[in-house]
């Protein structure tokens, strides 16, 4: 590995990672991720920042991933088809219906819930962005 490489990388590793997780959101932590890692790497670390932000951002602890699978594979909703591949940060269209996800639940974060493609995924609520699949 050159010099050049390794000092990218622990500028990144150093910077980019907490940069990237002072959101609270995917969307947050994924834009403050790609704008460090452009900054220091071009574009390909804009790529590798906003990946790592945007993983930051949205992640459940063990337990609430336990827990909210367990309520959201419990429903019976319909399925609404959408063209595009539901992953996490997709935006989903206005007719697909979300459910809010209740409290008793005991998620750290309000999140929503919808059944995508016949997948059941976790949102945000404001910004209708997927940030969990449940599989």
């Amino acid at each position: 590995m050159s010099r050049s490489t390794a000092k990218s990388l622990l500028v990144i590793s150093i910077v980019a990672l907490p940069l990237a997780g002072c959101g609270n959101s995917t969307r947050t932590g994924a834009a403050g991720g790609a704008v460090t890692g452009a900054v220091v790497g071009g574009p390909v670390g804009a790529v590798v920042g906003g990946v790592a932000g945007a993983a930051v951002g949205a992640s459940l602890s063990p337990d609430e991933t336990v827990r909210a699978r367990r309520y959201v594979v419990a429903q019976r909703r319909p399925s609404v088809r959408v063209r595009e591949d539901v992953v996490v940060g997709y935006r989903l269209p206005p007719r697909v219906v979300s459910y809010p996800v209740p409290a008793e639940v005991g998620l750290q974060s309000e999140y929503e819930y919808a059944i995508v493609n016949n997948r059941r995924v976790l949102l945000q609520p404001t910004t209708r962005e997927v940030v969990y699949i449940v599989d």
